[in-house]
């Protein structure tokens, strides 16, 4: 089947409108929207792209990316936060334009390769894609000089993925974390769920991982996650990098866990 075959219904707009891309850090930059989150990551051997998002986000980071100085077909690796199509219904599209290899944490993989049909709670479609490589927890991605890796953040989605990576920058070593998604959507049934029967405890781990990480640059998913507009005030005024936030990236977790406890709580009792 084609692409136009698929109809993306959920797809938000407003979350799709193009915004000037950024140096966050090093050879680290944001070529995403609005509201979702895209990365690149440029190196000697190709480029790296995280997150391409609505398929409709598609041509939005391909004129980021070219705004920024860059070719879009020398993007040689596609990674993503999570299969959910406001994040990876993008992938065919933006695998199509390059030619680059896509890797997916494992649980995620049959999402992506049927174009979302195996989703717990949504019944959003979209193109699917080839996953080259699939990915475990604590798998590398290593490309000119970068190294990536994957940590299963599971919950929001089963292959949910929490990437890091440590970015050499004025003579200064950071970690960079980028956040997958901690968040208990609307409609998520974390007691008795049949079709993801572990979630619970899924969810228990990814904040035991989060937890345990050591964060010098805060990023996610969507930019709210790491109050990206805020930074970006900061930025334009002057501040050498407002993306170091060891504390933001400290205070997140913790309400998302605590989030997390209290949905759980309310479910468990049946309120």
């Amino acid at each position: 089947m084609t692409g136009a075959a698929f109809l993306i219904a959920d797809f938000t707009p407003s979350w799709n409108q193009p915004v000037q891309p950024f140096k966050i850090i090093s050879n680290l930059y944001y070529v995403g929207t609005n509201y979702l989150a895209s990365f690149l990551i440029t190196t000697p051997a190709g480029n790296i792209l995280i997150n391409p998002d609505y398929q409709e986000s598609v041509p939005v980071i391909k004129s980021s990316v070219e705004k920024l100085g860059f070719r879009f077909t020398d993007t040689e690796i596609i990674l993503i936060s999570h299969a959910h199509d406001d994040h990876a219904a993008g992938c065919a599209l933006a695998k199509k334009l390059t030619g680059a290899k896509l890797a997916v944490m494992a649980q995620d993989a049959p999402e992506i390769e049927s174009g979302g049909a195996g989703d717990f709670i949504y019944k959003s479609r979209w193109q699917p894609a080839h996953v080259d490589r699939t990915l475990h927890d604590g798998d590398k991605v290593n490309l000119g000089g970068i190294t990536l890796i994957a940590h299963l953040t599971p919950g929001h989605t089963k292959g949910c993925t929490t990437w890091t990576a440590t970015m050499n920058d004025g003579g200064r070593s950071y970690d960079v974390v980028i956040v997958g998604s901690p968040n208990v959507n609307t409609g998520y049934k974390l007691v008795g769920n049949k079709l993801y029967p572990g979630i619970a405890s899924d969810y228990k781990r990814t904040f035991q991982v989060l937890e345990g990480l050591h964060c010098d640059i805060f990023l996610g998913a969507h930019g709210v996650y790491f109050d990206m507009d805020e930074k970006l005030k900061r930025l334009k005024a002057g501040d050498p990098n407002p993306f170091v936030d060891p504390a933001g990236y400290r205070a997140a977790v913790e309400k998302w866990h605590s989030a997390f406890l209290e949905k759980l709580a309310e479910q468990e009792s049946g309120k």
